[in-house]
């Protein structure tokens, strides 16, 4: 496969739009090669015109031809080779190791939910059968199941250039739960995104699926993602990024005629407690883990655990000393963007200047775009006072705050806002003291960790990737794990329908053998 910069309409290679844009690699500064043509109004358009054409078709396919789709693309994925990780290293400067690690990533949940589509029984079909004897009113024969939306938007991130991108979790969920699908590149790795574009247009023709069921649309301005939001016949919104960027999305969605879901995932600063007795038993291993975690990809994850809190004590400082040494010693690493980093910049100084919070670890020079892990540390007073001090900064560094005692360290869970996670290191003794910590976290986070790091989601059938707001703009959902697939459906109900014009997944005989709740038991 070969890049040339065009948007991808379905089948239909477009670029008549008057702006253009190239990549650039984080690293040097450098100036790309290829020039990438930001797709206009009309150019959305038709990708979301095919994506309705392709709506009625592609839901409606067999399970396991959906499902060979989605391995289709993982095959795909896999046979970009050297190609794929070579552009996408000089559009992130991210490390090869990590790329093809993300590249497995990608394929493992795509075929993750090509199983859950051959199976079949996520659509939890529901029948209760008629009772026309009861008295004193006849109960009809009423079945239901999950159906999908219809034409999704999505948008790809810029800190997960193939796990959170176009074929992405929220591209995997989506084209699972029946819905055509048309994506916004992320600006920073166009390239990177056209390759893998064309991976699932080609993996969507082997396979078989109607035209339109994905396109791509590439753009640097905010015009091009708008676009894709305020369409009529677009339906639901998936989107890994900014609050800023979320919240806007959210706000333009709610603003239509009629409103749509938007399922943002908008960072966290992912609060990690950590209690007296983990602290005497091993401080200098949680220093350790802390700084490996704080500086994992720069900083550039969602989960990067930017706040610690502890109470005070001689151990505590300790681990906070050592945590301190520990981020100097370590190397800085290479951001996405010079806007990412000079935001990274601005937020630091910020609770420096601003604030006036201690900075714990020393200032390196830097050039280009190349940051270090910074540590900061604050009391409790200090921390209540100034919310802002619990907001995410994008990239590697943490604040740690001093609770006085267990009462304030309590009062800190409860100023929380919401966040993807929460983390919990003690022991059982801990936990047994410090059980109201738990539930108050259970509140404020979609996954507790218990001795463990926020960074790094597991791709699995129960984890949970998100969390209540300012997390997320939905947090009865996730954007990882297979529960994902529930957010691009709705529940229809089928009353006394003739049994020929039931969907299998609601015919008495269950042509599919899936788990189904009958009169209220499942079987």
């Amino acid at each position: 496969m070969s890049i040339n910069g065009k948007n991808l309409l379905g089948n239909e290679e477009s670029s008549t739009g008057e702006h253009h844009f190239n990549a650039v690699d984080p690293a040097s500064g450098e100036q790309l090669d290829i020039t990438f043509t930001e797709a206009t109004e009309e150019e959305v358009d038709l990708a979301v015109q095919k994506a309705e054409q392709a709506f009625p078709v592609y839901p409606k396919l067999p399970n396991k031809q959906r499902a060979d789709f989605l391995e289709a693309i993982a095959f795909e994925l896999l046979e970009s080779g050297d190609e794929l990780i070579k552009r996408c290293m000089s559009e992130t400067a991210l490390p090869q190791a990590r790329l093809n690690g993300e590249r497995i990533r990608t394929v493992n949940q795509l075929k993750l939910f090509a199983s859950v589509i051959r199976e079949g029984s996520w659509v939890n079909a529901r029948i209760d059968t008629a009772q026309p004897d009861r008295t004193p009113v006849p109960k009809p024969d009423i079945r239901q199941m999950q159906q999908p939306l219809g034409a999704v938007g999505i948008f790809g991130a810029s800190n997960f250039p193939l796990a959170f991108s176009v074929a992405g979790g929220d591209t995997a969920s989506a084209l699972a739960a029946g819905c055509p699908v048309v994506v916004k590149a992320h600006p920073l790795h166009p390239g990177t995104s056209e390759l893998v574009g064309r991976a699932i247009l080609k993996a969507a023709n082997d396979t078989g699926m109607p035209e339109g069921v994905f396109s791509l649309v590439q753009g640097t301005s905010v015009d091009v993602g708008m676009a894709i939001v305020t369409h009529p016949l677009i339906t639901a919104i998936g989107f890994t990024g900014s609050f800023k960027g979320g919240k806007a999305i959210f706000d333009a969605a709610n603003q239509r005629k009629v409103p749509i879901p938007v399922f943002a995932e908008m960072g966290s600063t992912n609060p990690v407690f950590i209690l007296p007795g983990a602290i005497s038993e091993r401080g200098d291993s949680i220093a350790s883990g802390l700084a490996n975690s704080v500086n994992l990809g720069v900083g550039q994850f969602c989960t990067n655990p930017g706040l610690l809190i502890s109470q005070h004590s001689e151990s505590s400082e300790k681990l906070v000393a050592d945590l301190a040494a520990t981020l100097s010693e370590q190397s800085g690493g290479t951001m996405l963007s010079s806007g990412i980093k000079n935001s990274f910049d601005s937020g630091i100084a910020e609770i420096s200047e601003t604030f006036g919070v201690a900075k714990l670890t020393p200032g390196r020079e830097s050039s280009g775009n190349t940051v270090s892990g910074t540590l900061f540390s604050t009391d409790e007073e200090t921390f209540l006072s100034n919310p802002s001090l619990a907001e995410e900064v994008f990239g590697p560094s943490s604040v740690h705050v001093s609770a006085s005692s267990k009462v304030k360290l309590l009062e800190i869970a409860r100023s929380l806002e919401g966040h993807l996670t929460a983390t919990i290191h003690g022991t059982e003794a801990d936990l047994e003291e410090y059980a109201e910590l738990v539930v108050i976290l259970e509140r404020k986070a979609g996954r507790l960790i218990f001795n463990g790091y926020p960074t790094g989601v597991e791709v699995c059938h129960s984890m949970v990737h998100g969390g209540p707001f300012p997390a997320t703009t939905a947090p009865q959902s996730t954007s990882v794990g297979t529960l994902a697939i529930h957010r691009f459906t709705r529940p229809v109900c089928y009353q006394d329908f003739p049994h020929s014009s039931l969907p299998d997944e609601l015919k008495d005989e269950n042509p599919l053998g899936i788990h189904r709740m009958v009169d209220g038991d499942w079987e």
